[in-house]
């Protein structure tokens, strides 16, 4: 084959993937069968908080096909293997060991007692209902500030708090702005808003599966999971099996949104379970292990204060907020609040920003990244609070971000937060959107139906955001005392037939990575999309990487890529020189093909290639051998931005909301593939409008859950989310050659604040200034109806519930 004329970069080509994906031919880790596995099943407590009196297994163990039942002391006897936390992120950080089957004490509903192994999965279950455990039940604590109230109950007795750390970031003390508190005091207009990140469930379509092979020299899992490179270092590190004799595996995997971006107590009791018994053994979650087990994401208050000038000049930002990480530390669950440190400046010049983060131990279940990690929940609160401050000042909303926002001739700009942004168009993204949507005549539509007092009114939501893509670099990271790095490692390999094999350490969960990736390659190289195969997610072909999550796939991981291709043309440009007798300087490569210039002479890297293999005539001194690796640290992030405009109806009588219209103009840098690019923004965009409206972890009294199947989690489809308008602008990276940005989280980040903030916006003439998410029907009902009568009534603020605190002004007004 040859390759065509035509670029590959910026096609829209159909994924390799898709066709195997789609049609079942493929290897999920829960179809793998092998010769005599077992199966785990595990014993949930039904209970969040307890201490435990006593675990009978003996009926479990005379059940029909149990082959053993292991408890806490069977496992870790000694009480010495915790899972691991990869983010202190303070030195004083209380971190409480957190076992692979609890012991002695439940902290979490949810929470493993015991693992049953049999010779069917049915059998594992069923023997988990003769295992009798007994409990002397324990308060519960749930809910942020209840938990840090002076007489509330300990999630861990021997911390003396429910505090975890308290992480803070001040622009006077870092040298890049103003003091905050003198900005609130000098400033002319001061707000204070609440708002509440609800908690969600990641909701991952394949659930998490783990299979272990202790039988061959080399000890081998395989599991659903985001992270093989990083489960393989953190199971040698913990568990204490060499590194080198142990292999992980993630085959095709059904999702994640970061719910599989964690080292999880299974994995570790599938490996001892495996190891003690000698035989491969498999763990499958059903759904409802999936919600109670698995850890949820978000869970935040955010207490927000804002402060301007009277015509709309921002002066300062104070963040404070409360993080709840559930009963333990998850792998990187302390830093996620702290990624959105960065970003709730967001494209606003603000002279002055204060940020502290409370992180609090609570009787639920773990938190962790979800899609975004931070971001999503920094973006609403300064999208939310700026059209606020909008409402406070009689200002236009989208008029005042104009006012505030970094312009594109800024460019570099180094925010009060820290960080450069590299290249950016607000302007472009923002003027294209609000064509698409038809901005005004909306607004006019929406001021005829206040007129009328129409029992349905219209309600614009705005959403101008940018993110921090590609998490690295491994220096600042460092600087976050987060325990890895933020490289990406690659490998091309050139075949004797011409063909070629690339070797990735990031591992896809639904991406696209091997059809992206064999664009990339097809360009670099010249040779055809179709000869192009990557490998990726397995430890012993894939031997460093540092895996799939915050966007980095791309700005990070493809760059390395591009970096060993372009070795692979150095080496292949020596033995072409030598082929056609010439000097190396004479050579021009393009299209895949080595030219003499000035000459009619030229030479195929596919015949490179085979020249290597025989290796019959090589310059002196020169390998037989094209392929090179590369290792990619960035230094700098990479800042997507975007603006998403959202129209919704808002039915006051019966408090349902429709979208109406829904416009995003996105710029994510140079595109390598659009086809991939728009469906990461779809379903991005699935997921945000979704914490908005429809999804919600919720517990009792008691700490149960009570939204603990999709009976009760309202996962939207697509008969509820409306078609979506999408367009882009480009303003390429300076950061990296390809000048890509990322994508994979950007719908998510940008949606909710725009269909909450449109909600808002249909009902504020009521007196309603927030409806705590997700925006249900009851939710918006009694927001409208509480302002209707706190209007009529007593001339209170209304419809305020997290959201209502009063503004203050200051005395220069």
């Amino acid at each position: 084959m040859t390759a065509t004329a035509e670029p590959e970069i910026g096609r829209a080509r159909r994924r390799k993937e898709d066709a195997r994906l789609i049609t079942g031919r493929t290897r999920w880790t829960d179809n793998i069968t092998l010769p005599g596995m077992l199966h785990l099943a595990v014993l949930r407590s039904p209970v969040a908080h307890a201490r435990i009196t006593g675990i009978d297994t003996s009926a479990a163990k005379e059940m029909p096909g149990v082959v053993d039942v292991f408890t806490a002391e069977d496992l870790d006897p000694e009480g010495a293997i915790g899972m691991p936390c990869a983010w202190p992120i303070t030195p004083d950080m209380n971190w409480p060991r957190r076992p692979i089957l609890t012991q002695g004490t439940v902290n979490y509903a949810g929470e493993g007692l015991a693992v049953v192994v049999a010779r069917s999965a049915a059998e594992a279950e069923d023997a988990l209902a003769e295992i009798d455990v007994d409990f002397d039940e324990l308060p519960v604590v749930l809910g942020l500030e209840n938990a840090l109230a002076d007489d509330a109950p300990l999630v861990h007795d021997d911390l003396g708090t429910n505090r975890s750390a308290v992480w803070t970031f001040d622009s006077a003390e870092a040298g890049t702005g103003e003091d905050v508190e003198r900005a609130i005091t000098g400033s002319e207009v001061v707000l204070r808003r609440r708002f509440r990140q609800q908690r969600l469930v990641p909701g991952f379509m394949e659930p998490r599966s783990v299979v272990v092979d202790p039988t061959a020299p080399q000890l081998t899992m395989w599991s659903a999971t985001q992270i093989p490179h990083i489960l393989k270092t953190m199971s040698a590190l913990t568990l204490g099996i060499p590194e080198h004799q142990l292999r992980v595996i993630a085959p095709d995997v059904g999702g994640g949104f970061g719910g599989k971006l964690a080292v999880v107590p299974e994995e570790f009791a599938a490996l001892l379970v495996a190891r003690r018994l000698g035989r491969p053994v498999k763990w499958t979650e059903s759904r409802s292990d999936s919600m109670v087990a698995a850890h949820h994401g978000r869970d935040q208050v955010q207490d927000i204060t804002i402060c301007a000038t009277r015509d709309g000049t921002v002066t300062g930002l104070k963040v404070e907020l409360l993080a709840d990480m559930g009963a333990y530390l998850s792998l990187v669950g302390p830093g996620v609040p702290i990624l959105g440190a960065f970003m709730f400046n967001a494209i606003y010049k603000f002279p002055a920003y204060h940020f502290t983060c409370t992180n609090v131990f609570t009787n639920t279940t773990v938190t962790d990244a979800y899609r975004g990690a931070g971001r999503p929940e920094a973006t609403f609160a300064i999208e939310r609070i700026m059209d606020e401050l909008a409402a406070e000042l009689g200002m236009d909303p989208m008029a005042l971000r104009e006012k505030n926002w970094i312009s594109h001739d800024e460019f570099p700009f180094t925010t009060v937060a820290t960080l450069t942004y590299d290249s950016g168009n607000y302007e472009a993204a923002t003027e294209k959107a609000m064509q698409l949507f038809g901005y005004d005549g909306l607004r006019r539509e929406q001021a005829e139906r206040r007129e009328r007092g129409d029992a349905v009114q219209l309600g614009i939501g705005i959403s101008t955001f940018t993110e921090m893509c590609g998490l690295a670099p491994s220096r600042v990271l460092g600087a976050l005392d987060y325990g890895a790095g933020g490289w990406e490692h690659a490998a091309v390999r050139m075949l004797p037939t011409g063909k070629v094999e690339v070797v990735t350490g990031v591992s896809a969960h639904g991406q696209g990575h091997e059809t992206a990736w064999s664009q990339i390659v097809a360009d670099q190289l010249g040779v055809p999309f179709e000869d192009v195969e990557i490998l990726h997610g397995d430890t012993q072909s894939s031997h460093k990487g540092l895996d799939t999550y915050g966007s980095r796939s791309l700005a990070v991981g493809g760059i390395a890529v591009v970096k060993a291709a372009d070795k692979v043309v150095a080496k292949a440009r020596t033995i072409a020189a030598h082929m056609m007798e010439c000097s190396e300087d004479d050579l021009d490569f393009s299209g895949g093909t080595f030219k003499v210039r000035g000459t009619d002479r030229s030479t195929a890297i596919q015949d490179v290639a085979l020249r290597v293999f025989a290796a019959h005539d090589l310059p002196d001194g020169v390998e037989p051998s094209l392929d090179s690796e590369a290792t990619f640290d960035p230094e700098n992030f990479s800042f997507p931005h975007g603006t998403h405009l959202c129209a919704v109806e808002v039915d006051t009588e019966t408090g349902r909301v429709s979208i109406r219209s829904y416009v995003c103009v996105d710029d994510v840098g140079a595109v390598v593939n659009p086809l991939i690019v728009e469906g990461q923004i779809h379903g991005g965009l699935a997921q945000g409008i979704a914490q908005a409206l429809f999804e919600e972890a919720v517990f009792d009294e008691s700490g149960t859950l009570m939204s603990g199947t999709f009976a009760d989690y309202l996962l939207p489809s697509a008969a509820d989310l409306p078609e979506f308008t999408t367009d882009r602008t480009e303003t390429r990276s300076t950061t990296n050659p390809l000048g890509v940005k990322g994508v994979g989280e950007a719908g998510t980040i940008a949606s909710t604040p725009a269909v909450v903030n449109a909600v808002v916006d249909a009902v504020r003439h009521f007196g309603v200034q927030d409806i705590e998410m997700p925006c249900t029907p009851m939710r918006v009902w009694r927001a409208v109806h509480a302002g209707e009568q706190a209007a009529g009534g007593t001339g209170t603020e209304a419809g305020g519930g997290l959201g209502s605190m009063d503004a203050e002004r200051g005395g220069a007004q």
